[in-house]
């Protein structure tokens, strides 16, 4: 047990780490958060919550797996290198495409919600 809560702990500090140093992390934590409160607000069913849940927690995990990406290749070259741009570009436009799908869910379920309540 002594070595899964190690495990757990390295993993924390993978999360803090990102919460510190990457400004796009933070920016993610705060769109859940308003996303959780439109949860509350809009009274959305259990599918959609489900849904939603899903989509932040993968946002969150790409962004972390972006950020290790970006600082795997900066352990391994501070020169230019073709390679490494190419690495650090594609890590970060599977991020954006993560987060312009999850734009549209948002729109998918908080829009029609958002026409009703006003």
């Amino acid at each position: 047990m002594k070595k899964h809560h190690i495990s757990l702990l390295h993993a924390w500090e993978g999360i803090l780490t990102g919460f510190k140093t990457q400004p796009n992390f933070r920016i993610h934590i705060f769109f859940s958060l308003l996303s959780l409160i439109g949860v509350w607000i809009f009274k959305v069913n259990s599918a959609e919550l489900a849904i939603i849940l899903f989509t932040i927690a993968a946002g969150l995990a790409f962004e972390l797996i972006n950020t290790a990406i970006e600082f795997t290749v900066d352990l391994l070259t501070d020169e230019y290198h073709i390679l490494a741009k190419f690495a650090k570009d594609t890590a970060a436009g599977a991020m954006l495409i993560y987060a312009f799908f999850s734009i549209c869910i948002a729109i998918t379920i908080f829009l029609p919600k958002i026409w009703l309540f006003f």
